[in-house]
């Protein structure tokens, strides 16, 4: 199976911003953001999920707007952040909205410590 990947020129801040701002695919991406390729399966068991089929939707929003890159290799794929693409389209998003989330898990966890 060939993915079709956009080119950087092709992305648009709404798909990227609907790609990240929802919590599983802001998951996947935090994980990606650590580097290298990984493959779905063992991104799916760190964000803890367990079954691949809930995930196609959200790998095709994160590939369509342009937040991963995913190749097949053998039989699993393997999903790449495309930060440097995103980095060169839109300086400094992706660092913003992964310190964001850093954020919004401190508070929660402050929140659910203290009532």
């Amino acid at each position: 199976m060939c993915y079709r990947h956009p080119a950087p020129s092709e992305f648009r801040i709404a798909e990227v911003l609907t790609a990240l701002g929802n919590p599983i695919r802001m998951a996947v991406v935090r994980v990606l953001n650590a580097g290298g390729q990984h493959n779905c399966t063992s991104v799916l068991n760190l964000i803890g999920i367990e079954s691949k089929s809930t995930m196609t939707h959200h790998w095709r929003v994160l590939r369509e707007s342009g937040v991963i890159f995913k190749e097949p290799s053998g039989r699993e794929n393997l999903v790449t952040l495309r930060r440097a693409d995103l980095d060169a389209r839109y300086p400094g998003l992706l660092d913003t909205v992964l310190s964001g989330a850093l954020a919004d898990d401190a508070m929660a966890k402050r929140v659910a410590r203290h009532g």
